[in-house]
């Protein structure tokens, strides 16, 4: 079929990076976004669940979906020139880390700080990425969807997409949007995010006293490979767990209490914790049960060692939630989307 494959109880072994084993009732590969009224018409898709992967970077299936798999394969950047600022329209089958580093190669500004992160463009504005001080949102103009309900295609400008830390329109209406093209307006120059997490002392070392986006990319490569397991030697989905933002007076209790817990204002008022601190002071970093681990570099990473099924790594991760609340009283919550858990 023009546009797009369709396979019966497909493998999902390969298409999440915790490797978790699963599998779909149908998954469809689609390579032209024109194509998909004509697929989610079919009867099997239009009737039963849909789900839309990139690079299955930021889920954990816990059984096998029973419903329609849709992976994002299109391809594709347009750039619209618009003096010192570019807008740039990428398919969302495009991946995220190679679109950063075409942006670099380019000359444009910005999405330094988000280099290395895994998943396609078209998952960026649902997550919200972030990393580093900076989040995507900042540089998304529009986002092109597929409206399911509407049936329609949709352009969702900046304020309509509600981003938030992690947070989006399209997480909190789930199974509504297909996200088919994001549209990003990107500087040609712009301040530097160079204080957070070590990139002023990376840029250092570095023997760089004037950066520009591409050290700044280079430096938060270095940190991330030093830190975060690669999911091409251990499956792993990223930071598993979200920093709980709290109300002022609960961080500051927390923080009279644990005076090195790491804690940072947020616009409204309260504060972001360190899930990573919290993680490690529990006990957790490093612990394996089975093949279902949390990695001994960094406590927010949920491991699979080797063969650790769905439901073996969602045991681990809620026994970390449930080790963190018991000990100072904040509720972590997934970063990732857990599928098939109630």
């Amino acid at each position: 079929m023009g546009g797009y494959t369709l396979t019966e109880r497909a493998s999902l072994a390969t298409f999440n990076t915790l490797r978790v084993a699963a599998r779909a009732t149908l998954l469809a590969d689609i390579r032209d976004a024109g194509k998909l009224p004509e697929l989610l018409d079919f009867p099997a898709v239009r009737q039963g669940r849909l789900l839309v992967l990139g690079e299955g970077s930021n889920l954990l299936f816990t059984g096998d979906f029973d419903g329609t798999v849709l992976l994002m394969s299109t391809r594709g950047v347009q750039v619209e020139s618009d003096g010192d600022s570019e807008r740039i329209a990428v398919a969302a089958g495009e991946r995220w880390d190679d679109f950063v580093r075409w942006t670099l190669g380019q000359g444009y500004a910005g999405l330094e700080n988000l280099i290395l992160i895994p998943g396609t463009v078209g998952a960026a504005p649902i997550q919200n990425i972030g990393a580093y001080g900076c989040e995507v949102a900042e540089f998304i103009e529009s986002v092109e969807a597929w409206d399911i309900r509407e049936r329609r295609v949709v352009m969702l400008d900046h304020a309509t997409c509600a981003f938030a830390y992690r947070d989006s329109l399209f997480k909190r209406e789930p199974g509504r949007y297909i996200v088919t093209a994001v549209r990003f307006v990107l500087p040609r120059s712009r301040a530097l995010r160079t204080d957070y997490a070590g990139i002023a002392e990376e840029l250092q070392r570095m023997g760089v006293d004037k950066p520009a986006p591409f050290h700044v990319a280079e430096a938060v490569v270095h940190l991330r490979t030093r830190k975060l397991p690669d999911p091409a030697v251990i499956g792993n989905a990223g930071s598993f767990f979200k920093n709980p933002i709290v109300e002022a007076a609960v961080a500051e209790a927390l923080v009279r209490e644990h005076p090195e817990m790491a804690s940072w204002p947020q616009p409204d008022g309260r504060r972001k914790l360190s899930a990573a601190w919290m993680i490690e002071a529990a006990g957790f970093k490093g612990v394996r049960e089975g093949d279902a681990g949390i990695s001994n570099r960094h406590a927010l990473v949920l491991v699979n060692h080797g063969k650790a099924t769905g439901p073996q790594l969602w045991a681990l991760a809620q026994r970390v939630m449930l080790g963190v609340h018991e000990k100072f009283g904040v509720q972590l919550e997934p970063e990732p989307v857990v599928i098939g858990a109630a």
